[in-house]
């Protein structure tokens, strides 16, 4: 059976409760989809409502890895058409993976149903993988034991400096760093834009949008 990768992406279509255009970081996606398109793998796109996903970043320039995912008609598909994430059989998949945006700290970092989805996946031993904001969507995943999937592990994402550099600190609806602080056994960071990948047990985060190629990469490794 090939290995399938569930991608799950947000809703939210705007920077917090601001009237500014946000969603799902494309080169986020982009970037760790590239690599398991190289591998062979297959993916589908969930979101908590399903239908078109909201993406910003599309228009990048150099950035040719981004411009011709998004120019890819069955990726074109897949996110104008994203899967309700409760009606999917769990079964078809070895891997869950966030991409970043700042849209999902609106839905998926406190939505206990899908939460609930990546806490089932990865006790049926799939592969979880998040980067930048990504990683919020899994502060609410707590697992059948009653621990927080993050408990005993050491993760990365988005950084308070980060946030204050790229001007998104009074905007966001919370702290992504300090978040992680108070629920993981360990948050991690390195300066600002460097890429970092943690790869600990079957969990894999990285930074910033620098680090989406490597995560791809370390899912891809764990997976075998």
């Amino acid at each position: 059976m090939s290995t399938k990768i569930l991608i799950l992406v947000t809703n939210h279509a705007f920077m917090g409760t601001t009237d500014e255009a946000n969603g799902t970081y494309a080169p986020e996606l982009t970037h760790a989809l590239s690599v398991f398109l190289e591998k062979g793998l297959d993916y589908d796109i969930a979101s908590i409502k399903g239908g078109q996903a909201p993406l910003y970043g599309t228009d990048i320039e150099g950035d040719e890895i981004n411009r011709e995912i998004l120019a890819n008609e069955t990726f074109q598909s897949k996110i104008a058409n994203t899967l309700v994430a409760e009606t999917l059989d769990l079964s078809q998949y070895n891997a869950v993976f966030y991409p970043g945006g700042f849209g999902l700290l609106t839905d998926l970092a406190e939505n206990a149903t899908v939460a609930q989805l990546t806490a089932q996946l990865y006790e049926n031993g799939a592969v979880v993988g998040a980067v930048c904001h990504g990683p919020a969507g899994l502060l609410p995943v707590t697992l059948s034991n009653g621990e927080p999937l993050l408990a005993d592990i050491s993760v990365a994402g988005f950084t308070r400096e980060e946030e204050v550099a790229f001007g998104s600190i009074d905007k966001i609806p919370f702290l992504l760093e300090e978040a992680l602080v108070l629920k993981a056994n360990q948050y991690v960071k390195v300066k600002p834009w460097a890429p970092l990948v943690i790869a600990e047990d079957r969990i894999i985060t990285g930074q910033n949008p620098q680090s989406a190629h490597g995560v791809g990469e370390a899912m891809v490794a764990r997976l075998g």
